[in-house]
């Protein structure tokens, strides 16, 4: 049951974040501006498909690990601190934002640009006034210890 409410939530919220809202953006004809990048723009659909491995390796650590989903409103009862877990404490946002860059460079859009930065910055409150202090009261002095270890947005080395 788990696997299913991560695939529904994974369709509905991330998907919709990074296929259908960027296909409306660029389908209405409200490009900020449209910018020329020749062959650079085929490098944004690596960081397409980069950020969309990281997504499905951490809702597969949440669903598997965590016992739990990536919906802030069933998230996993376990504490999840391995795979791309241990080098930063965001990679599922991460992974999002590669997608979202990664559209702006492909389609050669300032608009999937604009809309990268206001996401980043919804997660990062999000992260900051939400997250963070949920999981220090539900986990505690091991997810304060996570904290100073493992960098919240840039990737830093493995932890142990």
């Amino acid at each position: 049951m788990i696997l299913f409410k991560t695939l529904i939530f994974t369709a509905l919220v991330p998907g919709s974040a990074t296929l259908l809202i960027p296909y409306l953006l660029l389908s209405s004809g409200g490009e900020l501006r449209s910018l020329e990048l020749g062959f650079f723009q085929f490098l944004g659909f690596p960081l397409i498909i980069l950020g969309v491995v990281f997504y499905l390796w951490c809702a597969w650590n949440f669903t598997f690990t965590g016992r739990g989903t990536p919906a802030p409103f069933d998230p996993p009862s376990v504490f999840v601190a391995r795979g791309l877990y241990r080098v930063v404490r965001n990679p599922m946002y991460v992974g999002m934002l590669t997608i979202f860059i990664g559209e702006g460079i492909a389609f050669g859009s300032l608009t999937l640009f604009t809309y990268a930065v206001f996401f980043w910055t919804l997660f990062h409150l999000f992260v900051r006034f939400y997250e963070e202090p949920t999981l220090k009261k539900k986990f505690g002095a091991s997810y304060e210890a996570y904290c100073r270890s493992v960098p919240r947005w840039i990737p830093g080395k493995i932890r142990d």
